[in-house]
């Protein structure tokens, strides 16, 4: 969803990141216009900021024309977000300090405010600015904890200001719908490996992406996501209460087992491996010039869905089904089988390894075929549904698909 984004940059090394974040979110939609202290404009010039983003810079010096820029550029802004936030900012903006450009646009704005602080690990810890982050947070600020790391003064610990990527990848979660709030939800993702020896085995070619999606837009809905993985082609959602790799199936099922008693909501979207070498080989198998493969020997991996869905307390629990023929009637088949709420079905023709999907989704009172688009909207879909299921605030509907 494209956002009229107001950046406001106050003076620290950490603004350069600013740039490629202007970039990002400019790719990603959404129209950006930036606002500058006079510090900031020390570090990177505002011609830069006016090029990257397509709009002219606000500044202390330049304004808007008529003086009245912090009140005429946060009303035309859906969020305003300070990056670098320096912990001078932070302090003003928290005891209703007005002194500047930036201050004085977050005190007159009427729309969120998000703020990316940008410090000096004893800064950050300091008992004065840790009582301002409380104060900040209190007053509905959304605060994009730093990162651990070294800093530009050459001491390491936290205060680091996340990278322009993970703020970008964070930044929706302030305006996003919070339908799973105090939920937490356990997503399993990725390819699952089953060794036949200390090199090869048995996986397939799931990329991991829609389970990533899925995480994102649970996190973006307000849960405490635990996300465990297997073999997975993309880079890991941040924000997550826990992450946990589980390669084989069974490591998977031990990891899951261990975490169900904690959560309220499953999504087993992991393409789990339904055999694993029995014989597994110790050491690397060498052709034994008989011309005769060696025998491996298959035994089943337990259904990781389907034995917590048919747990005692089972939490509500969304399965996928991967098909390559007769969807729909595979689908219809799998859910009854394993009682699961919510089953997302979808062509494996489709989904597997691309980046967008098509899917259907089955409940108790619809079956609804969504049109093929990127994951990360199939996921915001089966989001909205799974939290109108688990609210239950889904009414019936006539609307049946039908194959």
């Amino acid at each position: 969803m494209s956002k009229k984004i107001l950046l406001a940059i106050t003076g620290g090394i950490a603004a350069y990141k600013s740039c490629e974040l202007v970039r990002l979110l400019k790719k990603q939609g959404h129209n950006v216009t930036v606002a500058m202290s006079q510090a900031a404009t020390e570090f990177i010039a505002p011609q830069t900021f006016q090029a990257l983003s397509g709009n002219p810079v606000l500044t202390q010096q330049g304004g808007d024309g008529n003086g009245m820029a912090h009140i005429n550029a946060t009303r035309a802004a859906d969020i305003m977000l300070i990056a670098p936030a320096t912990a001078n900012t932070l302090a003003k903006i928290a005891h209703g300090i007005a002194d500047n450009i930036i201050t004085e646009m977050a005190a007159a704005r009427n729309c969120p405010l998000v703020v990316a602080p940008a410090m000096n690990v004893e800064m950050w810890h300091n008992p004065a600015n840790q009582r301002n982050i409380k104060q900040l947070a209190a007053d509905g600020v959304h605060i994009l904890q730093p990162a651990h790391g070294e800093q530009a003064c050459g001491e390491i610990g936290v205060g680091r200001m996340l990278e322009a990527a993970e703020i970008a990848e964070l930044l929706p979660d302030a305006w996003a719908t919070k339908s799973l709030i105090h939920q937490k939800i356990l997503i399993t993702t990725g390819a699952t490996y089953e060794a036949i020896d200390p090199v090869r085995g048995i996986t397939n070619i799931s990329s991991g992406q829609m389970g990533v999606a899925l995480a994102r837009a649970c996190r973006r809905a307000g849960a405490q996501v635990f996300l465990v993985y297997g073999k997975i082609q993309t880079a890991l959602p941040i924000g997550m209460a826990h992450y946990e790799c589980a390669e084989s199936a069974l490591a998977m099922y031990e990891a899951v087992f261990r975490l169900k008693n904690q959560i309220d909501g499953f999504i087993s979207v992991a393409a789990v491996a339904d055999y694993r070498v029995a014989n597994t080989a110790a050491h690397k198998l060498k052709k034994d010039g008989t011309g005769q493969p060696p025998t491996i020997e298959l035994t089943e991996n337990p259904d990781i869905l389907q034995s917590v869905a048919q747990s005692e307390s089972a939490p509500f629990c969304v399965g996928f089904a991967a098909e390559s023929e007769n969807v729909l009637a595979y689908a219809r088949a799998k859910r009854a089988k394993k009682g699961v709420p919510l089953l997302v079905a979808n062509d494996v023709s489709i989904a597997m390894g691309k980046t967008t999907n098509q899917v259907i989704l089955l409940d108790d009172f619809a079956e609804t075929m969504l049109p093929e688009m990127s994951k990360d909207d199939v996921a915001n879909a089966i989001v909205a549904r799974m939290a109108e299921l688990m609210n239950q605030h889904v009414q019936p509907t006539e609307f049946v698909l039908t194959q």
